[in-house]
């Protein structure tokens, strides 16, 4: 049998690619039958006037997909191949026309960080030091609970900054809290354990609790927080609670609350899932120790994360298990795999180490006190008493309302000026009627200039 490919050594693909798509095409095509004998390595490399090499490599890549074999005494033979698939009928992409919208100017998301001050330089360093790791540690799924270094890091992070005692044992890292919400859904019972949610609450967290099949309570805030009477009132057995910067009200669980809801915990044999999302920034007085350092009797589980303190884009949350669910998560949990990257946690591990953690964090709590302010001056200076500010003691954002406005119509005008401003709206549920015309303004994402002159524009815009 002779072969009579092209091969071009100039076109950039190598020879053996050639000659290998060469003799795949005459196969496919039906050139080449079942049982075919191809020439001889020797021969062929004669024939076409290239090396031995390059009609190895591409027999054995043809010996690789099937579809040639090697028969001793024989060479190579062209095996049968399956009848070929008909090909999908090519629908080329009708272009849709992307409606216009105006550039965004300014944007007042809420989660966004303050990237101008973000240590990169070191944060790069630390990712370059973990890859230095010993192979057989970075190349596999990690410890299930996460990096053991990385949890007695963040058990001694605990202590000093929440005033929480536990061991590294007690911690699960896992990558964002709505999945370690989703490792708790499954230490719960959803057919008899009803979960109580703030009202308004972290949506996020209802979806997950809602896709998990829980039946939901929504329990009423009062001027310091949650409603605890009206907890009481239910059957709940695990309440979601964001004590120390309620979201999005913002206010504080003082500490005869904290007490009463630790009380509900031990009597109701239930569960307290804190959610200390950003404790890390209280403005005015020190942050104040989390509910899980009041817990003598095992009942919280507390959850803090890195996407608001250092950044969303490594993933990574934490969680502190009670030892009764710790045991029911060994039980049940045991075969998942570790959720967060390895090299990531890692050089988390030598961040907090070296303590760049801890300066990133004092750092950014003066820079976002500086914003906060100017958010507030502006709004003070352009809207007077057109404006209520609401939960402005702590965290990343403040609610605005604006009299006589609802927060729809002040979207949709902001939107076509450039301007991205967010109604609360989605943080409500239940059957209370409309919720309040709240605004949530972020500021952590911009400078103090671009909230100055955002805040005047949107004054502008809306016409007050």
């Amino acid at each position: 049998m002779e072969l009579q490919p092209i091969l071009d050594p100039t076109n950039g693909t190598p020879l053996y690619m050639q000659l290998y798509t060469y003799i795949k095409e005459e196969i496919t095509n039906g050139h080449l039958q079942k049982g075919s004998k191809l020439p001889s390595i020797r021969v062929l490399s004669q024939h076409l006037g290239i090396s031995k090499n390059t009609v190895e490599t591409a027999y054995q890549q043809l010996l690789a997909e099937g579809y040639i074999e090697s028969k001793p005494r024989v060479g190579f033979v062209v095996q049968e191949l399956e009848e070929p698939l008909q090909p999908f009928p090519f629908q080329p992409d009708v272009p849709v026309e992307a409606p216009k919208s105006k550039p965004i100017r300014y944007n007042f998301r809420y989660g966004h960080i303050d990237l101008a001050h973000f240590p990169m330089k070191t944060w790069r360093k630390c990712l370059l030091e973990a890859l230095d790791s010993e192979q057989s540690e970075l190349m596999w799924y990690g410890e299930r609970k996460g990096d053991i270094e990385l949890r007695r890091e963040i058990q001694r992070y605990l202590y000093y900054a929440r005033g929480i005692r536990c061991s590294a044992g007690q911690i699960i890292i896992g990558s964002g809290t709505p999945q370690l919400i989703g490792v708790l859904c499954q230490l719960f019972d959803c057919r008899h354990d009803e979960v109580a949610l703030e009202n308004p609450c972290y949506n996020v967290v209802r979806t997950v609790f809602q896709n998990h099949h829980f039946s939901i309570v929504p329990v009423e805030l009062e001027e310091d927080g949650l409603n605890i009477d009206q907890l009481q009132a239910t059957s709940a057995k695990v309440v979601y609670v964001t004590p120390s910067h309620q979201l999005p009200l913002g206010m504080v669980l003082p500490i005869g609350k904290r007490q009463k809801l630790l009380k509900w915990a031990q009597q109701s044999n239930g569960f307290i899932i804190e959610d200390d999302y950003d404790s890390e920034f209280r403005y005015g007085s020190k942050p104040i120790p989390a509910l899980k350092a009041l817990d003598t009797e095992d009942r919280v589980v507390y959850i803090g994360t890195f996407s608001k303190v250092f950044t969303p884009a490594i993933r990574t949350s934490y969680m502190v298990l009670p030892q009764h669910l710790l045991e029911r998560f060994h039980e049940r949990c045991s075969n998942y795999h570790q959720t967060v990257a390895t090299v990531v946690q890692k050089a988390l591990t030598r961040f907090m180490r070296e303590g760049h953690f801890e300066r990133h964090v004092r750092r950014m709590r003066t820079i976002y006190a500086k914003k906060r302010q100017a958010l507030i001056e502006a709004i003070c200076e352009y809207f007077g008493d057109q404006a209520t500010i609401i939960g402005d003691k702590a965290g990343l954002h403040l609610l605005v309302k604006i009299k006589g406005k609802s927060a729809a119509e002040l979207v949709q005008k902001a939107e076509q000026a450039g301007i991205l401003v967010y109604s609360a709206a989605k943080y409500w549920f239940g059957n209370n009627g409309t919720p309040p015309s709240y605004l949530l303004l972020g500021f952590g994402g911009m400078n103090e200039a671009d909230i100055r002159t955002g805040i005047r524009e949107l004054k502008r815009v809306w016409e007050i």
